[in-house]
């Protein structure tokens, strides 16, 4: 399953299942097509980083920062050479966070003069390169792993660029980790037909209401004990009442 994730607003606002024999650059099409993406921003993991999907979302009015890695053929090293040349930019941000005894400290450089790279790889709708660095520190040990992007969005406002790139890994905390642990999803073995696809449309439905109602201040999985106890309490976070 492909599913779209809107950060801000907490909330799944679709999903596409995978065809048999293929894979989720026919998926991603297919899904930002059903959405209204205009004046949004498209994050995409690594897998989804084509230009025809850059392109499509550039004609529905959005814009897009995709995840670098190898499947592009020199991209990916173009970028990263860049970046780790004397012409790589000054470090244009810098943030913090702090829990659970690890601290984190993470750089931003981006930059707009990316004409050749533009010329090189023929993305005509690109328009900025990012390199994202996180120092994280645990006790004595120090690790530090640099990942690179792309945008159709500038880089004159980096700040902006660190929110997206940080806003990208939310569907990985706020929802499939969710419904790992809340819904027990990768414990379910229903393979069947159609019943895949249709039980994970119930859990993103279930998911969705449970995050918008906002009168019990605990977690998803209470929520679900929750209701399951309280016939009114379930119908609250059906809208009943």
């Amino acid at each position: 399953m492909v599913s779209a994730w809107a950060q801000q607003n907490n909330l799944v606002l679709g999903q596409v299942k995978v065809d048999d024999k293929s894979n989720e650059i026919t998926a991603i099409p297919k899904l930002l097509s059903r959405l209204d993406i205009a004046g949004a921003v498209i994050t995409i993991d690594a897998m989804g980083c084509q230009k025809k999907i850059a392109k499509q979302i550039k004609q529905q009015g959005g814009d897009y920062v995709f995840s670098l890695k190898g499947n592009q053929g020199n991209l990916h090293d173009d970028v990263k050479t860049f970046f780790t040349s004397s012409l790589s930019p000054a470090v244009a941000s810098v943030s913090y966070d702090g829990e659970h005894g690890r601290i984190e400290t993470r750089t931003i450089r981006a930059t707009a003069d990316i004409a050749w790279l533009r010329e090189r790889h023929d993305w005509n709708s690109l328009q900025s390169i990012i390199a994202v660095t996180a120092k994280r520190e645990i006790g004595d040990k120090v690790t530090e792993e640099t990942r690179y992007f792309i945008s159709s969005l500038d880089a004159n406002d980096p700040k902006r660029l660190e929110q997206v790139v940080r806003a990208h890994w939310a569907i990985e905390n706020n929802l499939h980790w969710v419904l790992d642990v809340a819904f027990d999803e990768d414990s379910n073995r229903t393979r069947k037909g159609h019943s895949a696809a249709n039980l994970a449309v119930i859990r993103h439905i279930a998911l969705n209401l449970i995050k918008t109602e906002k009168t019990a201040k605990v977690g998803v999985k209470i929520k679900r004990l929750k209701a399951g106890w309280d016939n009114d309490y379930l119908l609250r976070i059906l809208g009943v009442i």
